[in-house]
């Protein structure tokens, strides 16, 4: 003998009924079966709003019975197509019993308890009679049982407490009869007195369990709209899976913590049993689903599943009067056991100064009021504090058998939250080691259960979430990079690398599971207007896991937005160099941000482009070596020029030529003047460890006072071509001593400077070529023979790849 449960959802359509009824003749092949349904998905709760709206005296009551009448009516048409110009007896007369019922509601303002469960046991009854009128008119072997006839219970109304002894009893004399299909209402029954009493929330698989456990079937399978139980709500995290086993203790503390498939108490009468339980999918019944038994899991997890329960209140009862003080507890659990109040979560201080417990959201106002007036005489007395109330908080748990046998779970646990910034207000874990649980804001849940289950589930891949503002030329190669690159950082280092949001200066768009990189500049074009603070305000409330804002502008504004940024445990990488080049006071609260909220800034392509010049100087530093002397060619822009620029060229072609082939900034003049020179400097001065700004370094400028003066690009390009003289005369100076003139920064004993020099062959400098750049590092460990990083400093697509690479520093981290 079979025993079948079949949820609102797998019962709320004509296409799930059909699914239903095929299931169920399957499983009549080869032996009776017993189908528990609940109501039609939705019906219970407009039962319930349309009473409410009765009780208050609303007329729109009306309007929800027309909804619910119309749905049954619609329902058992289509699945009937036969009868649908003949009115159904049994459904008119129901429909107008719950009409009546309505009605007096109406008239006299009143919706007792008893009242409400006559109310919403329309739901199961009409629904149960559709299926099994349904199967009749298909010429199935099918009956219906009305479980009021079989299930006896107390008279407290909306959760009443079963008669065992006497429901046993009718179960098993009413199926000695054998029957091939037998259709049963859940959560419906009759008190000892016949009045209709049902079996409060879950009280389908209630019915199911009761009947399963009566007859000690061999298995209670419930069928729902999901394929079992998964690691995570399937909804918030994607790549939450089916658990294929687990043990009645991880089913029940993943139920009562959120997952919504089994409710704890309604399936007891199997457990008592060992009556395993299997849970499948209507809408996918190959699936294999999830058996839950009594036997401990043996998975190699060591945490099964991550579950989470939302609108919950954070208590706390503090004072010293607390300390020492036996019978606290007893009378703050007391007051809120008379208030009828369920407590979700408990833990408390072991210096005994305070207790804090979690109930609903909806219970929170009528606790803190229940516990003041209890504790009303020490509260006068200061010897308590009047209790603290928190709300939009949520809990999430981890929960496996296997947990007390794995060291380490708790702090990889607080590990993940912690690094994507996510606070925890309370704790607590069982002594049995079978759940930890943590109390959390609201709004964190979603980020907070795909941190846990990257950690726990997907231990090989890392998702990376970007954020890119400015996708010019630089910015352009770096999507097209990451979009060619994506499958081979799944597959070799494990990284799951999406771009959430996109941002030039006029829109920015937004995809919460990723933008299709293939037509990126199209979505970007129908994307919102473009705000710094909109887009920070969206990424917020994403609330990514592993978020990551990456600048590839030149803009002020944006750089004074890192602080904001690293506040919310979102990495920055800017090649936006004006942040780590401003102020020192600027540059240290930047590092100290990423420090306290343990996220990576990281600006590699400030100085170098792609070399990986800032990383090897940190490596130098973390190993214990110390910078004594830097002397670096650092602009790929001046390099090609000085490199092109000769007695049969002129100055302003070869400039020009630069800034067309990408090498300088829009306007030269930043190039050219030396400022970004000793921007990189300072850069690298601020990482060996110096305190210095900008103003410190000496700019020796080899351009002339028109040059500088200059009011715009253009005039700029025209006091070039009147000072060609300037330029050849230092061409020939370098040409007459056989050297090459080469833009040079130094850094030494605390001091820098920038300036033009004319490198003698045989020098590191002298032969660098196009628009590379080089850098010496002079340390205690290379006195005499620098460490030498030399390569391509200018270009989009070296620019892009550091970048590239700052953003797999971080997810390596």
């Amino acid at each position: 003998m079979h025993v079948l449960k079949f949820g609102g959802t797998s019962v709320g359509s004509t296409a799930n009924i059909n699914s239903v009824i095929s299931i169920l003749e399957t499983y009549a092949e080869n032996s009776e079966v017993i189908c528990v349904v609940s109501a039609v998905g939705g019906i219970t709760d407009k039962l319930l709003n349309a009473g409410r709206l009765a009780q208050i005296g609303d007329e729109t009551y009306l309007d929800e019975f027309k909804i619910i009448k119309n749905n049954h009516l619609q329902l058992f048409s289509e699945l009937n197509p036969e009868t649908q110009n003949t009115p159904n007896p049994y459904l008119e007369e129901q429909l107008s019993h719950l009409k009546k019922l309505l009605d007096g509601i109406f008239l006299i303002n009143e919706l007792s308890l008893k009242t409400s469960d006559k109310l919403v046991s329309f739901g199961e009854l009409l629904s149960s009679y559709i299926i099994t009128e349904t199967m009749q008119n298909r010429s199935i072997d099918v009956v219906r049982k009305n479980s009021q006839d079989l299930i006896v219970t107390n008279s407290d109304f909306t959760k009443a407490e079963v008669n065992y002894e006497i429901t046993n009893t009718n179960i098993r004399n009413y199926f000695k009869q054998p029957q091939a299909i037998t259709i049963l209402p859940g959560f419906v029954s009759k008190s000892e007195d016949g009045e209709f009493t049902t079996l409060g929330r879950g009280g389908s698989d209630f019915t199911a369990a009761i009947v399963a456990a009566a007859l000690e079937v061999s298995q209670l399978e419930i069928w729902t709209d999901v394929s079992g139980m998964f690691t995570a709500n399937p909804k918030l995290v994607k790549q939450a899976f089916p658990i294929e086993r687990l043990s009645y203790q991880e089913a029940m503390e993943l139920s009562h913590f959120g997952a919504k498939v089994l409710y704890p108490p309604t399936v007891q009468p199997a457990l008592n049993l060992n009556i395993p339980i299997l849970i499948k999918n209507t809408q996918d019944p190959e699936a294999s689903g999830t058996l839950i038994t009594n036997h401990v899991n043996n998975n190699k997890n060591s945490v099964s599943g991550i579950s989470n329960i939302d609108n919950i209140a954070l208590l706390t009862l503090q004072g010293n009067g607390m300390v020492g003080i036996p019978g606290f507890s007893k009378r703050l659990f007391e007051t809120l056991a008379q208030e009828k109040i369920n407590i979700i979560f408990i833990t408390q201080a072991s210096s005994e100064h305070s207790i804090c417990f979690g109930v609903s959201t909806n219970d929170a106002l009528q606790s803190a009021k229940a516990i003041n007036k209890t504790f009303e005489y020490e509260i006068s007395l200061r010897k308590l504090d009047a209790l603290i109330v928190e709300t939009g908080l949520s809990i999430v748990a981890l929960v496996g058998d296997n947990m007390k046998n794995h060291q380490g779970i708790s702090g990889k646990m607080f590990s993940s939250l912690g690094k994507n910034n996510i606070n925890v207000r309370a704790i607590a874990q069982g002594a049995s080691e079978r759940n930890i649980s943590a109390v959390i804001a609201e709004k964190d849940v979603k980020k907070a259960l795909n941190a846990l289950h990257e950690s726990f589930f997907e231990e090989k891949t890392k998702q990376l979430n970007v954020f890119i503002t400015g996708v010019g030329n630089v910015g352009e190669r770096l999507v097209l990079q990451i979009n060619k690159q994506r499958k081979f950082l799944k597959e070799q280092l494990h990284i799951n690398l999406r771009v959430i949001g996109l941002s030039n200066s006029r829109k920015m768009y937004f995809d919460e599971d990723g933008i299709n990189l293939n037509n990126w500049k199209t979505l970007l074009d129908k994307g919102a207007p473009a705000t710094l603070d909109g887009f920070l305000n969206q990424i917020t409330t994403l609330n990514k896991r592993n978020s990551i804002f990456i600048d590839i502008t030149a803009n002020q504004a944006v750089a004074e937005m890192y602080p904001a940024y690293l506040k919310q445990s979102i990495a920055v990488v800017a090649c936006n160099k004006i942040a780590a080049s401003s102020n020192f006071e600027t540059y240290k609260t930047l590092k100290i941000l990423s420090r306290k909220y343990n996220v990576p800034y990281l600006f590699e392509t400030n100085v170098g482009a792609g070399l990986p010049i800032i990383d090897t100087l940190n490596n130098l530093i973390a190993s214990g070596d110390k910078i004594t002397s830097i002397q670096a060619v650092l602009s790929g822009s001046l390099n090609f020029v000085f490199n092109n620029f000769n007695d049969s060229t002129r100055f302003h072609d070869v400039v020009k030529q630069a800034q067309a082939e990408g090498y300088t900034e829009p306007d030269p003049r930043i190039d050219l003047s030396g400022v970004d020179v000793a921007r990189k400097i300072l850069i690298l001065a601020r990482e060996s460890g110096c305190e210095m700004n900008l103003e410190d370094i000496s700019n020796q400028s080899f351009l002339t006072e028109s040059n500088l003066n200059s009011d715009s690009v253009d005039d700029f390009y025209t006091t070039l071509i009147n000072d060609e003289a300037h330029f050849q005369k230092l061409y020939q100076s370098a040409q007459s001593k056989n050297c090459q003139l080469k833009y040079v920064a130094e850094f030494n004993n605390g001091k820098a400077s920038v300036g033009l020099k004319e490198i003698p062959q045989g020098h590191p400098f002298y032969n660098l070529e196009g628009k590379d750049n080089i850098v010496m590092f002079y340390t205690h460990r290379y006195p005499e023979q620098p460490m030498i990083i030399k390569g391509a400093g200018a270009g989009a697509d070296v620019t892009a790849s550091g970048l590239f690479a700052d953003i797999i520093r971080v997810g390596s981290r």
